[in-house]
């Protein structure tokens, strides 16, 4: 299966809504792996994470920086890593955490390292270019397009939240992304775990949209209050992403076990919020 949002919709069904970000250092994984080559020490840890949470997470999420940063080390991690999963789970979506923008025709490029070389099923955006700019994602109906709205960083007010005619700019983004970027049923929208009321405010103006959310585990966000804020009225619609709180749970050579433990006590938790608040309530 390689439609984003088919595979978004089995996953909910099966109340998995937790994203694993693949935030994989290599300096801070374990010792065993860093005896080996940079590109298969990350890919094995990699391999172990995955093996290890699959079954309590709707996706995996790896950050291009950690392995840009390696050079060609790292990107041979990431490709091995998405075909791995591409192939031992291919129900489980890819999101290339990427934050890419340019004008068209270098996004062109961008679009096709992030599908057909890198094989993630979706990938995050900025906005600030517009819809023009981005017309080389928002057209391809099969991949996922995650647009940054309101980020879970310290600073995400320095520019999200200043006024256009009196209307904060994320707000005019969501609405944006929801009524006029949204043709090809492909957008999401990424809105910090660590600001619930914007969460909030957020999904009043994208009703449907699926939210990709992180801010949880290391960065503090509180939980029961971006489910409840973030929940679509069929009371699924989101991805709650940690990363370090769950990929490095343990240094030890427990390490794997830790990971699994932590993935499936979020996402227990999210289910159960979930659950109480919406989930399984179809609306029409």
């Amino acid at each position: 299966m390689d439609n984003f949002s088919q595979i978004l919709n089995q996953q909910w069904q099966k109340e998995l809504f937790l994203c694993v970000g693949l935030d994989s250092d290599f300096q801070k994984i374990p010792e065993e792996f860093r005896k080996l080559p940079v590109a298969e020490g990350l890919f094995q840890f990699n391999r172990a994470i995955v093996d290890a949470t699959a079954e309590y997470c709707a996706a995996y999420k790896p950050n291009s920086a950690f392995y840009e940063g390696y050079g060609l080390a790292g990107l041979e991690a990431l490709i091995k890593t998405n075909a791995f999963i591409r192939e031992k789970y291919p129900n489980h979506l890819i999101i290339l955490d990427a934050k890419r923008a340019d004008i068209g025709n270098t996004n062109l490029g961008y679009a096709k390292a992030a599908f057909d070389i890198l094989q993630a099923h979706s990938i995050t955006v900025h906005p600030y270019l517009g819809q023009e700019a981005l017309a080389p994602f928002l057209e391809d109906r099969d991949h996922g397009v995650f647009v940054l709205c309101h980020t879970s960083n310290p600073g995400a007010g320095e520019f999200q939240e200043l006024k256009i005619n009196n209307q904060d700019l994320y707000k005019i983004v969501a609405t944006r992304v929801d009524q006029e970027w949204n043709g090809n049923q492909n957008c999401g929208l990424v809105v910090g775990a660590t600001y619930p009321e914007h969460l909030g405010e957020v999904r009043k103006l994208a009703p449907n949209l699926p939210f990709l959310i992180p801010g949880i585990g290391a960065q503090g966000g509180d939980l029961e209050r971006t489910v409840i804020n973030g929940l679509d009225r069929n009371g699924t619609g989101i991805i709650v992403n940690a990363s370090r709180s769950i990929i490095y749970a343990s240094s030890g050579l427990d390490f794997s076990t830790a990971a699994a433990r932590e993935a499936k006590l979020l996402n227990e938790s999210i289910r159960k919020i979930a659950r109480e608040n919406g989930f399984g309530r179809k609306v029409e």
